[in-house]
């Protein structure tokens, strides 16, 4: 049996993609150092993740996707040496469904980490994130309250780190719980790779940290761009579709280097996202969790730069990213037709009339 679990809970956008990213294709290494990442690819820990918080639609993600946890369970128990599972939606978990994955480590002594960042930028950034899984909800809607189901990711539930502290910390001691606070302005993208490593007991250098990379955020305009092109999507109702097209390349490859001008959400979204990084960082100070950085970065300043919110974008600045989008998409299906790729099969004249009278 491994003797030690680290679980990697989260929060969400936080830089877990940034360490997943440096850590799976190091596994090889990591295994040589002595820490397993368990399970058959790196999938499985978001499936297992769904499996403790009793999503039932882990069944539709495929063969063999039920089967995750009992795969990284096995592999526990295989090895002698530390085990890191990490997915950033298993902070979403109850009380009770956080005791029991404890329970079900056990006897490995299972430590949990937990990367946090202040909860403004986390709702800032989470709302984009939504919009990259096909949602619609214009940020004034966006955040108001936490639900009680553990399949819910996108809400505070996941994003209120006071409210995850409450469920998770109580399955074990408090110094098995690493609190990871953000890195300071102008640190290098690598410090927080070199924290995680401090708390498996690991050198920096056991993987390669050119492997990582951090998920940019669109500008003002472009997030509600975005938001509006899902109005009036049809289709894309699966998670690789909607990770293949809207996120890697509608958002990744064709919004977000456009740059553009960052925004807050509402003055009583921002007050309320002060209140609850308030509450949270009063607690750590509460407690004897073993906290690696600064948790007033955690704490929202009471001064903030002037910002635009999305309800200010005009429609003639979505039409102008609308018709930049529309020139980049037609220059890529160019350069795929003349690279011998399958172009899109003409449309019958006949079949257009029939459709546009039908209102598609």
């Amino acid at each position: 049996m491994a003797r030690r679990v680290f679980v990697h809970i989260g929060l969400p956008k936080t830089g877990t993609s940034y360490l997943q990213a440096i850590a799976w294709p190091g596994r090889a290494r990591l295994r040589d150092a002595g820490v397993l990442l368990p399970g058959a690819r790196k999938s499985d820990h978001l499936f297992a993740s769904m499996i403790v918080r009793d999503d039932p639609g882990v069944s539709r993600r495929g063969p063999g996707a039920a089967q995750a946890w009992d795969r990284i369970l096995a592999d526990t128990a295989a090895w002698d040496g530390d085990v890191l599972i990490s997915h950033e939606f298993f902070c979403a978990a109850s009380h009770l469904q956080a005791q029991r994955m404890v329970d079900q480590l056990a006897p490995a002594e299972v430590h949990l980490v937990v990367t946090t960042r202040d909860s403004l930028g986390l709702l800032a950034s989470s709302w984009q994130e939504s919009l990259k899984n096909k949602s619609t909800t214009p940020l004034a809607d966006y955040g108001r309250g936490e639900s009680d189901d553990p399949r819910a990711v996108w809400d505070w539930r996941a994003l209120d780190l006071g409210l995850v502290l409450d469920r998770w910390s109580p399955t074990l001691p408090p110094e098995r719980l690493h609190l990871i606070a953000p890195p300071p302005a102008g640190a290098p993208r690598e410090e927080l790779w070199t924290r995680l490593c401090g708390i498996l007991g690991i050198a920096p250098d056991t993987c390669d940290t050119s492997q990582g990379f951090a998920n940019a955020s669109m500008g003002v305009v472009e997030a509600e761009t975005m938001r509006r092109i899902n109005e009036r999507l049809r289709g894309f109702n699966t998670a690789r579709a909607r990770g293949v097209w809207l996120r890697s390349f509608l958002a990744d490859s064709m919004l977000v280097p456009r740059g553009g001008e960052r925004f807050w959400p509402a003055p009583d979204q921002v007050a309320d996202a002060r209140r609850r990084g308030a509450r949270a960082v009063a607690k750590i100070r509460a407690s004897a969790y073993d906290v690696i950085g600064d948790v007033d970065l955690l704490l929202v300043p009471d001064e903030l730069p002037e910002r635009r919110h999305p309800d200010s974008v005009t429609d003639a600045e979505v039409a102008d990213v609308a018709l930049d989008l529309t020139a980049s998409l037609l220059g890529e299906l160019q350069r795929r037709a003349d690279r011998g790729q399958r172009r899109p099969e003409p449309v019958p004249r006949r079949t257009r009339l029939m459709q546009a009278l039908r209102g598609r």
